[in-house]
Parts: structure tokens; sequence; C-alpha cells
């Protein structure tokens, strides 16, 4: 396929399927355990991986294996691993690693734009985690 047509299949399925998730992520204040030491209790980080989670699994991925892991007092790990298929089967693998937790709120927030309130403009998603990681989940599973 031509890199121009893969390119627009991309941003298609970007301004389609992962935006308005995104958009749904920067609203959850699922702040780090270092700026939120009730997290497990406040669910926002638990809001953030079962969104990102319910959104692996509805990929079309041959072999997609998906898993929560959870360690008691830790937040908890979304892994999903992808088999290798054709030539790239040789047993090497590959991580990605991406992050759900957001820094606090701060201060000095444009007129309009908040940390919880995502807002587009001019093509870029403003919020709270939408540039810190929060897009890593979508970026390495992202399928052409």
């Amino acid at each position: 396929m031509p890199n121009d047509r893969i390119a627009d299949a991309i941003a298609r399925q970007w301004d389609a399927d992962i935006v308005p998730r995104l958009v749904e992520y920067v609203r959850i204040p699922a702040k780090s355990p270092h700026f939120d030491p009730a997290w497990e209790a406040n669910g926002h980080i638990e809001r953030v991986i079962r969104l990102a989670e319910a959104w692996v699994l509805a990929q079309p991925v041959r072999g997609l294996k998906v898993e929560i892991v959870r360690l008691p007092g830790r937040t908890p790990v979304l892994v999903f691993e992808v088999p290798a298929t054709g030539v790239a089967d040789d047993g090497r693998t590959v991580l990605l690693y991406g992050h759900l937790d957001k820094q606090p709120e701060m201060i000095g927030w444009r007129e309009g734009f908040g940390p919880w309130e995502p807002l587009i403009e001019d093509g870029k998603l403003y919020g709270r985690g939408a540039a810190d990681d929060g897009y890593a989940v979508f970026a390495a599973l992202t399928k052409m």
C-alpha cells in the first residue's frame, strides 16, 4: 500500500476511534499515587486502565492476549501480547512501555482550557495526560 494511503488510513483511525478515547481519558483525574495517596479508593486509575483494556480488547489483532496485572499496594499494569508472524518470528521480544497515571493539575491553564476538560484546538488535544503517554497504548497497537 502506498505511504500516502497508509497515512490517510491511520489518520482516519486516530480521528474516528482513538481521539474520542483520549478525550475520555483526559476527563479522568488519574493522578500518580505520589500526588493522590488515596488513588485506590478514588478509583480513577482503575477507570483509565479499564478504558485502555476495553479499547485493546476491541482491536482485531490475531492472537492478542490481554491481562491486567495487580500487585497489592501497586497501580495495576495492562499487559498485552501479540505473537510474531511470518519471518519476524525469530524468538525475540519487543517491549513497549507507557503509563496511564498523570501529573497533578498545576496552575496556569489558558482561559477555556483545563487539566480534566479536554479541548481540541487547531487539531491538537489539550488536557492532562493527552501528550504524556496516555496515547501509548493506542500507538502501540494501532493496526493497518
